[in-house]
């Protein structure tokens, strides 16, 4: 599939000296995007301070700079910069350099495959596009909102919803698959309503017993049970004036299905061993990764309930259905992950978003997110290639293992289960480049001659770089 044409609006600046690669690259892409050439240097450092270019197609050796030295000074100003080294020397020093550089990717000239070009070019628009939307929503909304990343028609529709009901004092109940962000949306309801400056109280019903979550939701007096030597308010008196989020609210059983059924009715309650009852004004959001209409069906959750709290429904849509926000939200954790572990990692390779957009994601945002946490945390820096992101092959539905991927041992220390880790890790890179101990180094991130001696240290099969 071809990929995506960068629209009009899009700026790219090509810098080279030779003649011939500057027409080339100008009439592939100027019917789609506007284009600055810039022959040297001084000349591109001219064009670069006026203008905010989506991508940078740099010339290794220039007459007056070096390519990767030029970059690294742009890249200080912006250090989100998609760029793409080209040089017409092959010479793999080079190369690496460029990546490690954080270089989107590198290309040797004179260019034989010009389909294989756009696509490169493609991607790297691609991967500006993420920046951009990731900048411009951490802009514009008031909240952490990882789930909310991207522009896709499923999330814009979302969105509106979550603004055009956040303003109402009405109950919201959030369905979707597990992963999906429905405790995000709820805090992004909070924020946006008029409680916003009032506490926001989150329960989750299905990870508490019923005397623990009725004792924690109504409150309890002095000696109403054992170990209670003190009374103490519940979630439903400390959420007066602000928003009570209810999480998982199917497997709150029927006895609490019914008891919050009649503190709905009126916001009246008592705490648990007194009479005295007590009113509190807050707004119920709830959230549910089972359709909760077919619950009431098959007799598992109260109806007259029900329509109490889907006064509002919101559905978040699986990852699946977002194809165009997977590369936005990974590049997203990339850069959370990257500044919380103290690393340079990035940007994504072209692999590594191809092999994200195939990805099936049953476990949805919150998979993609723990499959960006673990490349980052095993990563020494870099660019981020798909076998840093899948080691052991794309990610299985419904949590299906492959076959070569297994877990260390429970019984192995934490050293030998870290030694195994490592082991395995080298052996499928060797793999997936055929043994070639150059091209794995460069997409491991470690040094060939620290990448060789690990190699012989765990006596792993490879062949001649050749």
């Amino acid at each position: 599939m071809r990929p995506k044409r960068p629209n009009m609006s899009q700026k790219i600046l090509v810098v080279d000296d030779d003649r011939h690669t500057r027409i080339l690259l100008d009439r592939l892409l100027a019917k789609s995007a506007s284009v600055s050439l810039a022959t040297d240097g001084a000349e591109a450092r001219r064009l670069f301070a006026a203008d905010d270019y989506n991508l940078v197609l740099m010339d290794q050796r220039l007459p007056d700079a070096n390519g990767i030295d030029l970059l690294r000074e742009f890249r200080a100003t912006r250090p989100h910069l998609v760029s793409i080294l080209m040089t017409g020397f092959a010479e793999v020093r080079d190369a690496v350099a460029a990546v490690r550089e954080g270089i989107f990717d590198y290309q040797t000239k004179p260019f034989d495959d010009l389909e294989a070009i756009e696509a490169v070019i493609g991607k790297a628009l691609e991967l500006d596009r993420a920046y951009r939307e990731i900048d411009g929503l951490r802009a514009r909304l008031t909240t952490e909102s990882d789930a909310f990343i991207g522009q896709s028609a499923a999330m814009e529709r979302v969105l509106g919803q979550i603004r055009q009901v956040a303003g109402l004092d009405t109950t919201v109940l959030l369905e979707g698959e597990s992963g999906t962000g429905k405790d995000l949306a709820a805090k992004m309801i909070h924020a946006l309503s008029p409680r916003a400056d009032q506490p926001f109280l989150e329960v989750n019903c299905g990870g508490l017993p019923e005397s623990l979550l009725e004792s924690l939701l109504f409150g309890y007096e002095r000696g109403a049970f054992t170990g209670a030597s003190q009374a103490n308010a519940g979630y439903f008196e400390k959420a007066d004036g602000g928003n009570l989020f209810l999480d998982e609210i199917a497997d709150m059983s029927p006895k609490l299905q019914s008891s919050l059924l009649r503190v709905l009715q009126d916001h009246s309650f008592m705490r648990i061993g007194s009479t005295q009852p007590r009113k509190a004004d807050f707004r119920l959001i709830c959230a549910t990764n089972r359709p909760l209409l077919n619950e009431v069906r098959d007799g598992r959750f109260r109806e007259d309930l029900y329509y109490r709290i889907a006064v509002v429904t919101i559905v978040m849509p699986p990852l699946r259905e977002r194809a165009g926000d997977i590369v936005a939200l990974a590049t997203h954790f990339l850069d959370i992950y990257s500044k919380k572990f103290g690393k340079a990692c990035g940007p994504f390779t072209p692999a590594a978003m191809e092999k994200l957009e195939s990805g099936r994601w049953e476990g949805n945002v919150r998979q993609l997110q723990h499959c960006v946490e673990r490349a980052v945390a095993l990563h020494v820096g870099g660019p981020v290639d798909s076998l840093h992101l899948f080691p052991s092959g794309l990610p299985k539905p419904g949590g299906e293992q492959d076959a070569n991927q297994r877990a260390p041992e429970a019984n192995l220390s934490y050293q030998e289960a870290r030694a195994a880790f490592e082991r395995d890790y080298l052996q499928r890179l060797l793999d997936g480049t055929g043994g070639n101990v150059s091209e794995a180094a460069r997409l491991s991130g470690i040094p060939r001659q620290n990448f060789y001696v690990k190699v012989k240290r765990w006596g792993l099969s490879l062949k001649s770089d050749n």
